[in-house]
Order: C-alpha cells, then structure tokens, then sequence
C-alpha cells in the first residue's frame, strides 16, 4: 500500500496533464471580425459575415486547423474608422483574438492596421480598395486578399474603352479614402486610354439626397458614369438617377466592384441594370470549385453570394494553410507562411505578393442583367495587379 500511493497521485498527475494537453491543443483559433452590420455598409457586411461563418462551419466539420476550431468574435465597426478602432482594440484587449478581419471602409482598415501592427497581430482585408493600403500607408501586419482599386480600374477602363461607344465620362464617388482614390484610379486611367473627363462629385458617405450632384451630371453630358459608391449609397444614386431621367438618356453605367452586388441589387428596381464593373469574383465562374461553394452558399443562407462572400470565405482557407505551415498562430511564423502563399479559393487560385501583402487575382468584367450578373470579359491577375508600391517592409 505504501507504494501504490505515490504511484496513484504520479498517475493523477500524469492524467491532469494529459487531459490539460489536450484542452490546450482544442483551444478555438479566434478571429475578430469587425465589420459594418449597419449603417450603409451593412449590405457588405452581411456578405462578409456569411462566407466567415461558412467557411468556418466547413473548416470545423473537418476537424478544424491541427484539431483546432475556429471562433468567430463579430463587431459592428459601423463603417466609421474611429469606432472600428474601439472595436478592435476590445476584440485584441478584451477578448484576446489571434487575427482580424472585415474591415471594409477603407479608413478604417488603414487605422485599423496599425492597432494590429501595435498589439502584434494580422489584420486582413477581403474588402478595402484604396491603394494605400497595400502602398504608400502598408503595414507588415495587414494583407490584402480582395483586388484593389488599381486592379479595379485597370481592367474595367480598358474593357470601357474597347467595348463602350462615346469618350465622356463622369466620376461620383463618397468623400473619404476609398472614394477618392478609386475615382482618382478610374480618372487617370481613362485620360491615358484616351477618354475624356468630364467633371466628377464627391457627396459625403451616407448621403441621402443627390440632386445638386445629379445637376452637374446633366450639365456634363457624359457617355459614361462611373461610381465608386457603395452599398446603400448606390441604391440612393442609382434610384435618383433613374427617378430624374438622367439614364433616359442612356449613358451607361459602370464603377467599383462593391457598387451593385447581390446584396443591394434587388433595391433598385431597374436602376442597375447594364452596369459594369471589375472584380476578383463572379458568380458565374464555370469551375467545380465555385459551382460547390455557390450551393453550399445558397443552401446555408438561402441567398447568392457576391465578390465580398467569396473573398471572405476564401481567406479562411488561407488562414488554415498558414497556421498549419506556422505551427500556430504566432505572428511572425504566420506572417512568413502566407507571404508568397498560393492558395484555392471559388474563383481560382490566388497568390499573396510578399513585398505588399496584395494578392494576385484574376478580374473579370460583369454587367447586371436583371438580378443578377453576367461575366462580358476576363483579365488576368499579373496583368492587373500593377507594381509594388510598398517599401515599410
């Protein structure tokens, strides 16, 4: 009996550990998602938080990431950087998260990015446009998955220019970063294929009435209106327009990625119809890989996914890939895995650039037809992409 004492408390203590092991080893991989779930971002929101929440639901069916599953942790960053912050900083303090995504007004992913570079985490985009973030404002702890408005503009410009009779064109686009140097993207570009510019406004983002700008529009004639409005903005442009006769006149319609989607499209009776746009998905994508996701989508949520779905959905696949390359969720192993990583995503295969953390993404041209969309034109990702811009890291 003397002796099995001390050999009882060794196996007590060698099973605590054992079962303490293995606690550990199933401790959920958190990741904040601060996103815009109202306000006139919610559409966009809404989208993130679907393909999150199915990748996430698949990813832990199979076992999750080295018997680790994935928790989602949601903020409402309400499209306003300085709340996003706040947000973030409870998601990094508070509840201790590991990486971040869903940030989608673009100021908020640039302040956003140096409260991940401060607290030592990831912070990746599936949705933010403006250059800078991947450029001139890059960060060694922010990514990009989603194509930028360089690779927007790029590719749409020059389908415009080819396929689009007439040269005129006005730009509309929200008074803040990502507006700004879309509509800066789209008017450069068109000058250099030769079209001419023709004025452009700047409405404050969660405007409600456009008629003074919708007045400079009539007044310049355009052949084409390209927008880089977005969500509930685009049902209030695209509607006013229709409601003061402007699209009588036929000009055509075109803009950023995240103008029309499936998630505001219905709310504009007609308004949307014809409108192009570049972006790094389409539903109608005719590969397996994406016929799976569109139905396991719509099965889920009883709704189509658009670009903003797909890219977040995409991204946790490319989190699993780096966190078993790292071996964890350290921050500097993982920065090194997804670096120069290629990973399958519903439109293909996509590659992250290491020197700025933007990944490489093949476009596609789509024009609304109805409800839905149709892909007119295709360019490859290393076309679009343009050059590095980044020299933080």
């Amino acid at each position: 009996m003397s002796r099995s004492k001390p050999m009882t408390r060794w196996m007590t203590t060698a099973l605590a550990f054992a079962f303490a092991g293995l606690a550990h080893a199933a401790d959920p991989i958190k990741v904040g998602v601060v996103t815009p779930l109202s306000g006139s971002y919610a559409p966009i929101g809404k989208q993130v938080r679907l393909g999150a929440e199915l990748a996430v639901k698949e990813i832990n069916a199979a076992g999750g990431v080295n018997g680790r599953p994935f928790e989602l942790l949601f903020e409402d960053e309400e499209a306003n950087p300085s709340v996003a912050v706040r947000k973030a900083e409870k998601l990094l303090q508070q509840d201790k998260v590991d990486l971040l995504t869903g940030t989608v007004n673009s100021g908020a992913t640039l302040a956003v990015g140096q409260i991940a570079e401060r607290n030592d985490r990831i912070l990746v985009t599936t949705v933010s446009y403006a250059p800078s973030i991947t450029g001139a404002q890059c960060s060694p702890n922010v990514f990009r998955v989603n194509a930028n408005a360089f690779m927007q503009s790029s590719a749409l410009t020059s389908w415009l220019i080819k396929n689009v009779p007439g040269k005129r064109y006005f730009f509309i686009g929200p008074d803040y970063e990502m507006g700004r140097s879309t509509i800066a993207a789209f008017q450069a570009d068109i000058k250099r294929l030769g079209g001419t510019d023709t004025g452009s406004s700047f409405p404050p983002l969660g405007a409600k009435d456009f008629t003074p700008y919708i007045g400079q529009i009539r007044a310049a004639r355009p052949d084409v209106i390209m927008t880089a409005t977005a969500g509930n903005d685009t049902v209030r442009l695209l509607t006013q327009l229709k409601e003061y006769g402007i699209l009588a006149s036929h000009p055509h319609l075109a803009g950023a990625a995240g103008a029309v989607t499936q998630e505001n499209i219905g709310a504009m009776a007609g308004a949307a119809e014809g409108f192009l746009s570049a972006a790094g998905y389409a539903i109608d994508i005719d590969t397996p890989a994406n016929k799976k996701f569109v139905a396991a989508f719509k099965k889920e949520f009883q709704t189509e996914p658009d670009l903003f779905g797909a890219d977040t959905y995409g991204l946790f696949y490319l989190f699993k890939q780096a966190i078993e390359k790292a071996g964890g969720t350290d921050t500097a192993k993982l920065r090194a895995a997804m670096e120069d990583a290629s990973w399958e995503t519903p439109q293909g295969m996509k590659t992250m650039r290491k020197g700025d953390h933007q990944a490489i993404v093949d476009m596609v041209v789509v024009q609304v037809k109805g409800d839905g969309f149709r892909t007119v034109g295709r360019v490859p990702g290393n076309e679009a992409v343009g050059p590095d811009n980044c020299d933080r890291f």
